[in-house]
């Protein structure tokens, strides 16, 4: 019989882990192991395969090409085996679909199109997870999720990308509608709302400014929250000026709680990233939920 040509399958899910959270310190908290032997088990593989899973850079791992595939292939395998265990012991794998979804895309875009998958596919149910945190620190596996484009992914599948478009938005009583739209030098005397945190994974007024060729200018007043809905809401409560991007505040501006500031705004081609997970779950549901994404996220980069 011939023997397959397995590695020790002992350090699989130390890689997985890894791989998934792209972080060794966050795999050795989740199974209980010291870091020290989490990076021993990968060194282990690494040197079994012969290849490199991770790059080693300023006291941080990041996935290879080769790591990043074989990440996929083992968490999807561990994940079959996890829900075959289930199923033989007596359990029952939980059905239906997860997406995660980054908490503002959750509330703002998503909520009010899903009642579309649902009219197309009555049978699949979504359990939506939102987050303010990125892919590597999922509190549980997911089938489908979205997230800001260049946000920590882990060994998630991309499998395509969204446009989006950022331009100044506030509340209508804040400016007097016969000014509008301002000047950028203007608007920029206006207090400005930011979503502010570390690191900053999204575009912030200085990145919108340069963007349009023109620079911050120093004495602007700006204040900062930690979430981008707590921004938004500052923005409807008319506490000042905040970016918008259109997919999430097409809705807040059609229905006049919002408007546009100015007529500058910051085309971004492939702002939305979408990707697949390694949960076992139905592939067709799977596929039917990422072509629904894909026509919803498309109509919105023409809308």
């Amino acid at each position: 019989m011939d023997r397959r040509p397995l590695p020790p399958l002992s350090r699989l899910p130390a890689f997985e882990a890894a791989a998934r959270h792209e972080s060794f310190t966050a795999a050795a908290g989740e199974l209980g192991l010291s870091q020290t032997a989490v990076t021993k088990q990968i060194a282990a593989l690494e040197a079994d395969l012969g290849v490199r899973l991770f790059e080693r850079r300023n006291r941080a791992v990041f996935l290879t090409e080769a790591g990043r595939a074989f990440g996929r292939v083992i968490g999807a395998a561990l994940a079959d085996i996890s829900a075959e265990t289930v199923r033989l012991r007596g359990g029952e794998a939980a059905g239906g679909l997860v997406l995660h979804c980054q908490l503002c895309e959750a509330f703002y875009w998503l909520m009010p199109r899903l009642s579309r998958f649902h009219e197309r596919h009555p049978g699949v149910e979504v359990r939506v997870v939102s987050a303010l945190s990125p892919l590597t620190e999922a509190p549980e596996p997911f089938d489908v999720a979205m997230q800001t484009t260049g946000r920590p992914s882990g060994s998630a599948r991309l499998v395509f990308t969204a446009s989006d478009e950022v331009f100044p938005v506030a509340a209508p009583g804040l400016l007097s509608p016969a000014s509008l739209p301002l000047s950028v030098e203007a608007m920029a005397r206006q207090p400005l709302l930011s979503h502010q945190v570390l690191p900053q994974d999204w575009m912030d007024w200085p990145d919108w400014f340069a963007a349009v060729g023109q620079a911050l200018p120093r004495g602007a007043r700006i204040t900062g929250f930690d979430s981008f809905p707590l921004v938004l809401q500052a923005a409807v409560a008319g506490q000042g000026v905040a970016l918008g991007w259109r997919n999430t505040v097409s809705g807040l501006v059609s229905e006049g709680k919002l408007v546009k500031v100015c007529a500058e705004s910051v085309f971004r081609p492939a702002e939305i990233s979408v990707f697949r997970g390694t949960r076992r779950g139905n592939h067709a549901e799977t596929d039917a939920l990422l072509t629904w994404l894909r026509e919803e996220l498309t109509g919105s980069e023409s809308g």
